[in-house]
């Protein structure tokens, strides 16, 4: 599975993003751990109290597991990682909180640890924790039988479409996709070899090449949001440079941003608009299936865990009553029948465990395949009206070039034609209005 992870502050913004009900269809928490809390913000604001004993500004590790697409990973091979993990990193015997994710189909978990260590008031130090989580998630793939990716054979060969989330936050600003984007501007990099053939291909897309403000080289969209291109390239300055120049020799975004708006009328922007609309009414039926799956589906764990709530209180009431009191009880540890009662308890109690939490995992994957099923649907649909996005703002970007050329060429024109009417080329009769002028389109 892929880990990701950072050292952090922000308790309270960490708290709002694991619970969050509306980005995700479910939160699950799994486990708090070593606090004397029993909910996630208390937890995290435990941590925050105890670092301000140092001078740690980053007291939490934050990490984040994502299996495989396809894969049906259960709940103890998520619990098998974390505890590679903690032994891999220090964490060891520290206050952690883990939470499970799930959307769009998929299952994901949060694990949150503090760095702070409460003995010696100190942060602990993970060194190249990046490189050593490489490590562990590749052996993980392996250990699973789950297709290695590329970029873990070859770096050189890793998704050039990865993108993060600051980028994944931009495209949602104006309804898109950032893996369309990023393959896009790739694609014009990839046709062109010089500045002019990398512009035109960048117009044809509705981007604009400009001089940014901290970083040299970027584009503009059609929507004015500013991308970086060495980030979407995945490629470095001077070579950004050898092919196309220096970023000085470019005009300002501002600049850019101005001729969009001159060029793109109010009438492309309403087509937009419009199809975007469309867009959503076709859409509105899916998600409103998915609205009521994901409701039916809360409905159906919350009936499960009262149903096994319910079940555990038979049960352990069954157990207890075994376990006799006063002289009968001395009694039964005098002829062993305690000790035997007892053993039977605790082998009932560990099978029920697993035997609940078996039955969670077989629902949650039932309805991760119903899910997955419905997001398919949405994929291709989602895909369609990408691809209309595009050639719509293809075609406004063409009819745009197309009249700044053409008002460029009429602007070149009265010499061309002076020139050729001195000349007498091509037929031209001097005083004939209608030769006086032949357009470069």
């Amino acid at each position: 599975m892929i880990l990701k992870a950072s050292k952090r502050g922000g308790a309270r913004q960490l708290a709002r993003h694991l619970l969050n009900g509306e980005k995700n269809e479910h939160v699950t928490i799994h486990e708090i751990s070593g606090f004397a809390s029993d909910n996630i913000s208390d937890a995290l604001d435990e941590i925050h109290a105890i670092s301000k004993g140092t001078r740690c500004s980053r007291f939490m590790f934050s990490l984040s597991l994502s299996p495989p697409q396809n894969e049906d990973v259960a709940e103890k091979d998520f619990e098998d990682a974390l505890e590679r993990i903690e032994k891999k990193l220090g964490f060891e015997n520290q206050p952690r909180i883990i939470v499970f994710h799930e959307k769009h189909g998929r299952r994901h978990a949060h694990c949150v640890w503090s760095r702070i260590d409460a003995n010696e008031m100190k942060a602990i130090d993970q060194p190249y924790f990046k490189n050593r989580l490489n490590e562990i998630s590749k052996q993980l793939y392996l250990d699973h039988g789950w297709q290695l990716p590329q970029g873990f054979i070859d770096k050189r060969l890793k998704n050039p479409l990865n993108f993060t989330r600051s980028e994944w936050e931009q495209a949602a600003r104006t309804n898109q996709n950032p893996k369309v984007i990023k393959a896009q501007l790739q694609e014009c990099w990839a046709i062109s070899d010089n500045k002019k053939s990398f512009s035109q291909a960048l117009k044809e897309r509705g981007y604009y090449l400009a001089k940014g403000d901290r970083r040299g080289f970027v584009v503009v969209d059609i929507h004015g949001e500013v991308y970086s291109l060495t980030r979407q390239l995945v490629a470095k300055k001077k070579e950004i440079e050898t092919r196309i120049g220096k970023a000085d020799d470019l005009i300002s975004i501002d600049q850019v941003k101005a001729e969009i708006s001159k060029n793109v009328s109010t009438l492309f922007k309403r087509f937009i608009k419009e199809q975007s609309t469309d867009h959503q009414k076709a859409l509105k039926p899916l998600l409103k299936t998915k609205q009521a799956m994901t409701a039916q589906h809360r409905i159906d764990r919350s009936a499960q865990k009262t149903y096994q709530e319910t079940r555990w209180q038979k049960e352990e009431l069954k157990r207890v009553t075994r376990i006799r009191k006063g002289f009968k009880g001395i009694w039964d540890k005098l002829t062993g029948t305690y000790w035997k009662h007892r053993k039977q308890n605790e082998k009932e109690t560990k099978l029920a465990h697993m035997r609940d939490q078996n039955e969670r995992e077989s629902l949650i994957q039932k309805q991760l395949i119903q899910r997955q099923s419905l997001q398919v649907q949405l994929n291709q649909l989602q895909a369609k009206h990408e691809k209309d996005r595009q050639n719509l703002i293809r075609e406004i970007s063409r009819a745009a070039n197309h009249e700044e050329e053409k008002k460029r060429g009429q602007y070149k024109t009265p010499t061309k034609a002076k020139q050729q009417s001195k000349n007498s080329i091509g037929g031209f009769e001097r005083g004939n209005p209608a030769n006086d002028f032949e357009p470069e389109l």
